[in-house]
């Protein structure tokens, strides 16, 4: 925790709290069907097992087979052949999270910062952050009959990683005083923002365990990662960063939209046409904030699963869906690869609003996470 002096002789203090909803899509689709409790439930695509879509979340009892956000839904038939498969449902999800998240604004003294779907930090002044923690979950409980998991930390990074250790429906602390006996001889990848292919990178350099990670010379992870990265891992090893919660109102970067095919493209006519489709869809995007395209940005995924993104700078900012288009195709026919496409996106980066951006966010926004 952070101490925070009071206008008086005592200290209170700063806490973060991490509150992130448990299997949030499909508690929310139990919530809708009843009968589905206890059932392994799995959301993604249009909910048909036999189309090309991805899992959105899967009930903890599906994950008991394997199942896992992100696998591609046939897959996961084959994982959980019992299981309930639904469609998603944005505007519901969007809903429910809309009465979360106004509940944890209602938390007298707290300030939110508003991560995704399904989380958020919580900055607190308080000397019983457990007892704040558990009145949350059942303030959630109570107004959304969902329940969630609270990570307790002294910085975002721990209170983050904290949760984890805490679900479902739980609570744990992590601060500089427990880090490394609870981190310390974890793999590297157990810390948040840290995959598989960053963790083989630091395994070069003898770095294997979150310990291995924070004793690290800076010098190699600069040299590795290179001046922002570098350091940004060291700190990642010791649990240190930011402790301050931003309730700054998030404003978009770009609007993106992408289209997994049930046939391959094949045809030049077929991939224009596709991409005309998305570059329309984006322009109606940036239409409604007002703000024009200055970058574009093509994402393709080659049968049989090979993806790669590309991005180009306008020569000017523009609504123009024509111009979007014939700056993605251009992106495209650049990679001189005419294998079958299976997914194409197609994403607008947009002018800063007037006065800029607030500074960058820790998280990602938008779907929720596997958890």
């Amino acid at each position: 925790m952070v101490e925070q002096e009071t206008s008086g002789s005592a200290v209170v203090p700063r806490w973060v709290l991490h509150v992130d909803l448990d299997q949030f899509i499909a508690a929310v689709e139990v919530l809708r069907r009843p009968e589905l409790a206890g059932l392994p439930v799995v959301v993604g695509g249009r909910g048909d097992p036999t189309e090309r879509a991805v899992v959105s979340t899967a009930s903890y009892e599906a994950r008991e087979h394997g199942v896992h956000s992100g696998m591609p839904l046939r897959l996961a038939a084959r994982k959980c052949p019992d299981a309930v498969f639904l469609p998603v449902d944005g505007p519901v999800y969007d809903a429910a999270s809309a009465e979360v998240m106004a509940t944890l604004k209602g938390v007298p003294g707290a300030v939110v910062e508003v991560l995704g779907w399904d989380e958020a930090f919580v900055g607190l002044e308080t000397d019983d952050p457990w007892a704040c923690a558990r009145a949350i979950q059942a303030a959630v409980l109570e107004r959304t009959d969902l329940h969630c998991s609270v990570g307790v930390g002294d910085t975002k990074v721990r209170a983050k990683i904290a949760t984890d250790f805490g679900k479902p429906r739980g609570v744990f602390e992590l601060t500089r005083d427990n880090w490394f006996e609870v981190m310390g001889e974890r793999p590297t990848t157990a810390l948040w923002g840290v995959g598989s292919r960053i963790a083989a990178r630091l395994a070069k350099h003898g770095y294997a365990t979150v310990r291995d990670l924070a004793a690290a010379d800076e010098a190699v992870l600069v040299g590795e990662f290179g001046p922002s990265m570098g350091p940004h891992y060291g700190r990642l090893g010791r649990g240190d960063g930011s402790a301050t919660v931003d309730d700054t109102p998030w404003v978009a970067r770009a609007h993106g939209r992408e289209t997994t095919y049930q046939q391959d493209l094949v045809s030049p006519e077929e991939v224009e046409e596709a991409i005309a489709v998305l570059a329309r869809q984006v322009v109606e995007d940036i239409r409604r904030e007002d703000r024009a395209c200055a970058r574009v940005h093509l994402k393709v995924r080659f049968a049989p699963f090979f993806t790669t993104t590309r991005i180009r700078k306008l020569a000017e900012p523009t609504f123009d869906p024509a111009v979007i288009a014939a700056t993605a195709l251009d992106l495209l026919r650049a990679l001189g690869d005419d294998r079958p496409i299976r997914l194409l996106g197609v994403r607008a980066e947009m002018v800063p609003p007037p006065g800029g951006y607030a500074a960058p966010r820790t998280t990602g926004r938008g779907g929720p996470s596997a958890r």
